[in-house]
């Protein structure tokens, strides 16, 4: 399943490719986007620039006749796929300070996307902090119907058209709601308004609740709540201390974070900050190839802002010390005991970042429980199926609508 020979632009080609089966992405562009890049030769750069062209492109009328509004919207959807492809590649590139503007591009497609839906689903901002969490709140319909609900939570680095790909028309299909939002160190919290990760998710997934509790159209017995990639972190950490989770779904199961660095990198992290930071800057930065450099400037930049505003400069951070000890502080080990709800926790064939968490957290969950693994056999290997969604959305909400139906 080799569509480059770099493992990271892989996975993100094949999630690229993935969204094919819920209109995120379109085979043939992903395809020739993939021929362009390799012929170009694979770089950040080139991985960048062509993805944000096949976004400018699909926000951009088609040739022939003037499109309708399901042509317009579903150009908008894969846009949204196209430019975060492009975003997530960006601090690498040669245009490391195009990573806000990219960032809103790919939110103006989502927009527009969302704008087009029948019934477009119900946008809020929902309290937090000082910040307000953006959301969007799919219906199967517009009749106020009471249905279940599905709460679905990113990962560190993926954009809303991720939680398309992995939730909102399944959930649709079977008659539920389905809300997406941006958490701290996601989307515009993170990229615009300059708020990183907490450890506290709770705080977090408590408003959305508390937001749906207060609609006529949500069955507050069954709201479910699905965390994806790290936020199979995030959401087990929130269903600990909030009650009215009827189900949660880890997407894989993800105990520490921080264990999924390199040990190298981990080594660095010391109880003193001054010496961590002496090693950091004088014993590895000088050694760090730029690829290296680039995709730590990506993994840090959810958990530090300075981080984030040094890589857009082309520069590389210089506290290591600080957002080591935030991920070191999303470990969950302890808290897990506390979840009381029916919990799925997912793993998969060949998981790259945290592999073996997913069956640890399921052996320390005492609350009713079960766990599956996603195989090479039909596809569904990796990290999240990249090529699999649809099996994987199978999985989840065929367990979920066994849940929450209570029988």
């Amino acid at each position: 399943m080799t569509l480059f020979k770099d493992p990271g632009f892989n996975f993100n080609g094949l999630l690229a490719l993935g969204g094919s089966g819920y209109g995120a992405a379109e085979v043939g562009e992903v395809l020739t986007a993939v021929n362009t890049i390799n012929k170009a030769g694979l770089s950040a750069q080139t991985y960048s620039e062509t993805f944000k062209e096949l976004g400018d492109q699909l926000m951009a009328a088609p040739e022939g006749s003037k499109p309708g509004a399901q042509t317009t919207r579903f150009r908008a959807l894969r846009a949204a796929q196209y430019y975060g492809q492009a975003l997530f590649f960006v601090l690498g590139s040669d245009n490391p300070g195009n990573e806000e503007q990219l960032y809103k591009a790919g939110r103006g497609a989502w927009d527009k996307f969302c704008e087009l839906c029948d019934p477009a689903p119900v946008t809020a901002n929902i309290p937090y902090g000082k910040t307000p969490l953006p959301a969007w709140f799919f219906r199967p319909d517009d009749s106020g119907e009471r249905r279940p609900t599905v709460i679905l939570t990113n990962g560190s680095d993926g954009q809303n058209v991720d939680m398309w790909t992995y939730g909102v028309p399944a959930a649709l299909e079977r008659g539920w709601n389905a809300l997406v939002y941006d958490g701290p160190g996601q989307g515009q919290l993170l990229f615009v308004d300059q708020v990183v990760f907490t450890p506290r998710w709770e705080t977090v997934v408590t408003p959305l609740v508390n937001w749906l509790a207060a609609r006529s159209d949500v069955e507050t017995g069954k709201i479910a709540l699905t965390g994806l990639s790290m936020a199979g972190n995030l959401a087990p950490r929130a269903a600990a201390f909030e009650s009215r989770i009827a189900a949660l779904v880890a997407m894989p199961g993800v105990l520490a974070p921080w264990l999924g660095f390199p040990p190298q990198i981990r080594e660095i992290l010391t109880p003193n900050k001054q010496e961590t930071n002496d090693i950091w800057n004088k014993e590895v930065v000088p050694e760090l190839p730029p690829p290296e450099a680039a995709t730590m400037k990506k993994r840090i930049e959810p958990f530090s802002v300075p981080a984030m505003l040094d890589a857009r400069e082309g520069k590389m951070f210089t506290d290591f010390y600080t957002p080591a000890k935030l991920i070191e502080s999303l470990d969950i080990t302890n808290v897990v005991g506390r979840i009381k709800m029916p919990t799925l926790v997912l793993d998969y064939d060949y998981e790259q970042f945290y592999p073996g968490q997913p069956r640890q957290m399921f052996d320390k969950l005492t609350a009713p429980k079960d766990y599956v693994k996603l195989t090479t056999a039909t596809g569904a290997q990796l990290h999240c199926s990249p090529m699999a969604p649809q099996q994987h959305c199978e999985v989840v909400f065929d367990w979920l609508q066994e849940k929450l139906s209570g029988s």
